[in-house]
């Protein structure tokens, strides 16, 4: 069997999320379908994470394992036949059989987006958090930088999913404005349950005067998820990066 690392994208508006549900129709389950039916066996994927219902992809990366002698140059435009519109795979390649998607990445961006403007844009509809008040950008950049570095982040996380630790590295906080649309990107080795969304809602209420950007460090070591911002929609939230070591990296740069 071969192993296939692909870089892929797709619109989460339409699912429930990555991992595959029984009852639902989700962005691996769909691929699954795809694929088992190009290969004519059943194909089981592998991700990079577990993005929530709503979410979007610009860089996602899974591996699969076939026995079809399908070049993986040729497996894009394969697959993507028998895709709908809102998933397509962009790259392919051969990997090693230790290679693991989710196990070998070494950090992630997310990038929350958010539509400032006093009328909505409809072509951002479950693509961009639309917040019609004024944005006190410097407030958030400040309170933003005091994400930065290895913390516990159990203030901004949802209770759903159980894991070892809270503590997490986040190498970048960006806060950047492009005309209407405003752009918070995160980079850490990892994220909890609904971080990236609750850290965007924390920098809402920042702006909003609901918290002090210094307060951040004090609300982080509190550990209670009660004293920071809400979690943001999902459909603003993208992941936007991910590296690797190798050759994998290639398909990502």
């Amino acid at each position: 069997m071969r192993n296939i690392a692909a870089k892929i994208m797709y619109d989460g508006s339409k699912y429930h999320g990555w991992q595959v549900q029984k009852t639902e129709t989700t962005i691996a389950g769909t691929l699954e379908d795809a694929l088992s039916k190009l290969c004519g066996h059943t194909v089981k994927i592998n991700g990079c994470g577990r993005t929530d219902a709503g979410v979007h992809a610009e860089n996602y990366c899974a591996n699969f394992k076939i026995s079809s002698r399908i070049p993986a140059d040729r497996l894009p435009l394969a697959i993507n036949a028998l895709l709908p519109p809102d998933i397509a795979l962009q790259k392919a390649m051969d990997v090693p059989p230790e290679f693991d998607a989710n196990l070998s990445s070494i950090k992630k961006e997310y990038t929350y987006r958010i539509y400032n403007s006093r009328i909505r844009n409809p072509f951002y509809c479950d693509r961009a958090f639309f917040y019609p008040g004024r944005l006190d950008i410097e407030s958030m950049k400040r309170a933003a930088n005091h994400f930065v570095g290895t913390h516990d982040f159990a203030a901004v996380r949802s209770v759903g999913s159980v894991t070892k630790t809270t503590v997490r590295t986040v190498h970048w906080y960006e806060v950047e404005e492009k005309g209407s649309l405003t752009e918070l990107k995160v980079c850490a080795n990892g994220f909890l349950y609904n971080m990236a969304r609750a850290m965007a809602g924390t920098l809402i209420y920042v702006s909003e005067g609901k918290i002090a950007p210094d307060d951040l460090p004090e609300l982080l070591t509190q550990k209670d998820r009660r004293l920071t911002g809400p979690t943001l929609p999902p459909g603003g939230l993208y992941l936007t990066r991910i590296w690797y070591e190798g050759k994998v990296s290639e398909m990502f740069v």
